[in-house]
């Protein structure tokens, strides 16, 4: 029975030594020294204290800031331990009223014309920290009113921090929320 039993043993030990330990340490470690900044979260700080991170939004939800996309985990917005889409399909009612008091909303601040979807709706994690160029757009005179600058001068801002396609092809030009809101803080009133 042991001559059975000790192969199985053995090569259970020596598998799980290999990829349960030598290989993810070997994966972080390469990750450490090739690109630390993402192997660590894409954390963002301002001075010692962390912020946030490049990959997870944030509820803002002052005029002085540009809102982010509605998040589907909840209670609590952008909370990443409950990230996942809201399972809602195109015949829900649910979703229905909810886009609709989204859109209301959004008008009432002063967006006027078309309102572009993701303002309305969530993306697939619910916690996607980037907003098409077209939402931020129609924010900037919301605002440039609540924080008494030019128009002008939070749309030179807005622009600056538009990223275009990875690679020249690959996605959608778009807009990291709280860089932007960052960027903003950073000016002089």
């Amino acid at each position: 029975m042991l001559k059975l039993v000790r192969p199985a043993f053995v090569i259970l030990v020596l598998l799980t030594l290999v990829t349960g330990v030598a290989y993810p340490l070997a994966v972080t470690g390469i990750a450490q020294v090739l690109m630390p900044q993402q192997a660590n979260g894409s954390v963002i700080r301002r001075g010692d204290a962390v912020i946030g991170s490049d990959l997870i939004g944030q509820n803002f939800t002052s005029p002085r800031y540009f809102w982010s996309r509605p998040s589907a985990t909840s209670p609590d917005p952008y909370n990443a331990s409950a990230s996942s889409g809201s399972n809602l399909g195109t015949t829900s009612a649910k979703l229905r009223d909810r886009v609709a008091g989204d859109v209301e909303r959004l008008k009432s601040t002063g967006i006027t014309g078309s309102i572009p979807a993701d303002a309305v709706t969530t993306s697939g994690s619910g916690l996607d920290p980037h907003i098409s160029p077209e939402f931020a757009l129609a924010q900037v005179d919301r605002i440039a009113a609540a924080r008494q600058l030019p128009v002008e001068q939070v749309r030179a801002v807005l622009d600056k921090t538009i990223e275009g396609a990875a690679f020249g092809i690959v996605g959608q030009p778009r807009v990291n929320v709280l860089e932007l809101n960052l960027a903003l803080d950073a000016l002089k009133s």
